[in-house]
């Protein structure tokens, strides 16, 4: 077992020297051993809670983190920090507090460490922004990291077919257009969630457990491996072992998380018809480690990847089949042979990921994953926007989708609700463009999740007959016509807070643009009788967050990240 000096540790200030006499007390009091506190200290830190499925299992998987840990001559300290779970949070008001939460873990993780002086970091995750949080405190600390998704929900069986969550969301909207009946529906919604995990599909939580491997922040193939699986424990208990690893060799995570890293976790949600929250997430990782990489770099690389996962919710497949056939490493292996990976880039594993994707075979007796050269479309499943509408940008998912442009009529909604209620109502028309504005960061304030309403026109039949625009959010799950993260945001005087009920709106994926047939001098004299609008909190934290958070393009982050950095937590 390797001996490890702390002269050069964050933990000595805690644990060496007669004055820290008080502080070993404590841990005494604990029941640890002399050893133990002269050890390099680990958090591992979990948002374990029972708010959902996605979080259960993951006190399991921190024991066996801090198994590896201990094996390896490191002191493991458990500590848990909040999740706020997308699909019980969405469709009300409870969706506000979803972005921000992942400010909140970032934060809580980082002040825990920082208030208790540990040296290295096992991060173990399960619901959307938990993931993106977690990550972005090991890059805010620098200390050495290692990311553990904790899996995804195995699909529900309903009527001799797999299911998701995303299938009750759209059964809502059949329920409502007389399609479905009160049993059916409630035979559905037992059987969508048989197990502890993540929302099965392609939605935001896979999407960047899919993130975590080809950043490099993840062991090989721990993302896919279902959350009710013990062989999870596996993985966990080598990240313990991995993360000690980390604290003798040095490699910390801004070695890790480069450009190039981040534009080979671009390239693997592109592939995989993942997430436009990715386009929020890179971004803000981008942010803690320093580097330049904002929503058009991420829809730079989303142009020129090819689309070859079949997931859904625009495939056929969920996360369980994707780990049956070899996982993410087998997506990467088929992008790296493609020429569409960076492989010199650095790991966790202390290798780089042409190194570990050696050993890696591509199956050719599946379907779930294509190769580059016979790809489902020749360019990625999620594609940047730009136009007079977005001169901030936006993003729309594509993946599965029979037609890329869509021109009609604006029709205004000033919140979700609204939106919604029309759409119960059959309140719009074929053609339409359904324009849901002030729900941005600032704006929201929040940047909610549209799934609900989503979920509801697709479920009526009309998804590929209307489209949505929003300077909100959308769910990984949802699917259609549906522009988010369009920016410069209503609330801040965006041109999405100008428009009128019959503006001709034209969204067009294939050439990336989104526009309003609005003319510069008819825009700016909309602007110049626009008058910013309050929104009803004015204390806590959605009102704090709304006085920090910066334009979707950029992350939407609330502080200056490692740019502005003057000491870095891992070197005090």
């Amino acid at each position: 077992m390797t001996s490890y000096d702390k002269s050069r540790l964050p933990s000595r200030h805690a644990t060496e020297g007669p004055e820290r006499a008080p502080h070993r007390a404590f841990y005494y009091a604990m029941g640890l051993s002399e050893k133990e506190i002269h050890q390099p200290f680990i958090g591992v830190a979990t948002t374990w809670n029972e708010t959902a499925p996605c979080n259960i299992t993951l006190r399991r998987q921190a024991q066996a983190a801090k198994f590896g840990v201990a094996a390896a001559g490191g002191t493991p300290r458990e500590f848990t920090t909040i999740t706020v779970t997308d699909g019980i949070a969405m469709g009300h008001q409870g969706m506000k507090a979803s972005l921000v939460s992942r400010e909140a873990i970032a934060d809580t993780v980082e002040l825990t460490m920082r208030g208790h002086a540990y040296d290295g970091l096992v991060g173990i995750a399960g619901c959307d922004k938990s993931l993106p949080g977690m990550m972005m405190a090991m890059l805010r600390l620098n200390v050495p990291s290692v990311f553990l998704y904790g899996g995804s929900i195995l699909p529900g069986r309903f009527e001799g077919r797999d299911v998701t969550i995303q299938d009750v969301y759209e059964a809502v909207g059949r329920h409502s257009g007389g399609q479905m009946s009160d049993a059916e529906l409630l035979a559905l919604e037992k059987v969508a969630c048989p197990s502890g995990g993540s929302c099965g599909g392609q939605f935001t939580a896979n999407t960047m457990a899919c993130v975590s491997e080809a950043v490099g922040l993840a062991l090989p193939n721990s993302a896919m491996t279902p959350a009710p699986y013990e062989s999870r424990d596996e993985y966990a208990d080598a990240c313990g072992q991995a993360v000690m690893a980390l604290i003798e060799s040095g490699l910390r995570p801004r070695d890790i998380v480069t450009r190039a890293a981040l534009e080979n976790a671009a390239a693997v949600v592109a592939a995989s018809g993942g997430s436009t929250n990715a386009g929020l997430h890179l971004p803000a990782m981008a942010n803690e480690a320093g580097v330049d990489f904002d929503l058009f770099d991420v829809a730079e690389i989303f142009k020129r990847t090819p689309y070859i996962a079949d997931l859904k919710p625009g495939g056929r497949y969920v996360a369980k089949d994707l780990y049956q056939v070899g996982g993410v490493p087998v997506l990467m292996k088929a992008l790296f042979e493609g020429g569409f990976l960076h492989g010199d880039c650095i790991t966790v594993t202390g290798r780089t990921i042409a190194e570990n994707l050696e050993s890696v075979t591509f199956p050719t007796d599946q379907d779930v994953v294509l190769t580059t050269a016979d790809p489902i479309t020749a360019t990625g499943g999620v594609v940047g926007l730009r136009g007079n509408l977005a001169p901030e940008g936006a993003i729309v998912k594509v993946a599965g989708m029979a037609r890329l442009r869509h021109e009609g009529p604006a029709r205004v909604f000033e919140c979700e609700e609204d939106a919604f209620a029309a759409v119960e109502r059959r309140d719009y028309s074929e053609d339409d463009v359904l324009v849901i504005r002030y729900e941005g960061p600032r704006g929201g304030p929040g940047m909610r999740e549209m799934l609900a309403t989503t979920a509801a026109i697709y479920g009526q039949g009309m998804g590929e007959k209307v489209a949505l625009i929003t300077d909100g959010r959308f769910s990984g799950a949802t699917r259609g016509f549906c522009v988010g993260h369009v920016g410069p945001e209503a609330a801040v005087g965006g041109p999405i807070g100008l428009l009128e009920d019959g503006d001709r709106i034209t969204i067009d994926a294939e050439a990336g643009t989104l526009e309003v047939a609005l003319s510069d001098d008819e825009l700016a004299a909309r602007r110049a009788r626009w008058a910013a609008r309050e929104n009803d909190f004015r204390s806590g934290e959605l009102w704090k967050y709304a006085q920090l958070v910066g334009p979707a393009c950029k992350g939407a982050v609330t502080h200056p990240g490692a740019a502005a950095e003057v000491q870095c937590y891992a070197d005090s």
